[in-house]
């Protein structure tokens, strides 16, 4: 059994695109590659984390969504499934999800449904990383109401780089009325491109942003087509092909987030 603290990281950007499920998948096979234990939990309706890992939740298996639905909820602990990789257990979603916002609108505590429902499993993990939907939902609240960090993927884009003081006046919110142990960890960029502009112009932003400057990492995920490739396998980059730009990144950030504890 897992013993000492254990890191709720939640994957979170209100904007779709920017590669918040690449990062779950990958930083989670790069910590199970580091002799972690990892349970990835898909809050996400589009499931893609779920299929990311190579499991097809289409069958009769629990999901997340059993989990925090309001009427005979079931135990986080019979919806876990081992993944094929050795410390790797995932909480697969559902797209059964993305109606639950309605079935709780009514329900007292509705922000905390997620956390209530996993504390029971959390202390058996080293870390817990969450997929989040790419917009601001109950979901999104009620998995910033139960992680410890936020770790923010930005694209060196504009626009997901416009997108985040919407992401951070949300998590000053949430600090406030919900979850006041919610830090933002680390911000991450991605989908860089050295040979444009405009990755370079997004890039020189984002290290002088005096919000998040401190906060991100050394490490910057390239543009790199076998983290789609591996995407359609439904392999983490890290596994398919270790060699490759894209796994090296990955684990190069899996690194950082090991060496820069919260504890």
């Amino acid at each position: 059994m897992h013993k000492g603290r254990t890191r709720i990281i939640s994957v979170v950007n209100e904007k779709g695109g920017v590669g918040k499920t690449v990062t779950v998948v990958n930083v989670a096979a790069g910590l199970s590659v580091k002799g972690k234990t990892v349970l990835v939990v898909d809050v996400d309706p589009q499931l893609s984390a779920t299929k990311g890992l190579g499991y097809d939740s289409s069958g009769n298996g629990a999901t997340v969504y059993d989990v925090i639905k309001p009427t005979k909820p079931v135990a986080a602990e019979a919806a876990i499934v081992p993944t094929a990789w050795k410390g790797l257990d995932l909480l697969p979603s559902h797209v059964d999800l993305s109606g639950i916002e309605i079935e709780l609108a009514t329900k007292i505590g509705r922000e905390n449904r997620l956390k209530r429902a996993l504390k029971p499993v959390v202390d058996e993990y080293d870390f817990v990383l969450l997929d989040t939907p790419p917009s601001l939902s109950l979901l999104t609240v009620n998995v910033l109401a139960f992680a410890e960090e936020a770790l923010i993927p930005c694209q060196t884009h504009p626009y997901a780089y416009a997108a985040i003081d919407d992401l951070l006046e949300t998590i000053a919110v949430i600090n406030e009325e919900i979850n006041p142990r919610l830090d933002i960890s680390g911000v991450v960029a991605t989908f860089f491109d050295r040979r444009t502009r405009v990755s370079h112009q997004i890039m020189e932003k984002l290290e002088q942003d005096t919000r998040i400057k401190d906060k991100l990492y050394n490490t910057v995920i390239r543009i790199n087509t076998t983290i789609a490739e591996s995407a359609q396998h439904k392999k983490p980059v890290v596994f398919f092909r270790p060699a490759s730009t894209g796994a090296q990144d990955y684990l190069a950030l899996t690194e950082e987030i090991l060496a820069r504890s919260t504890a």
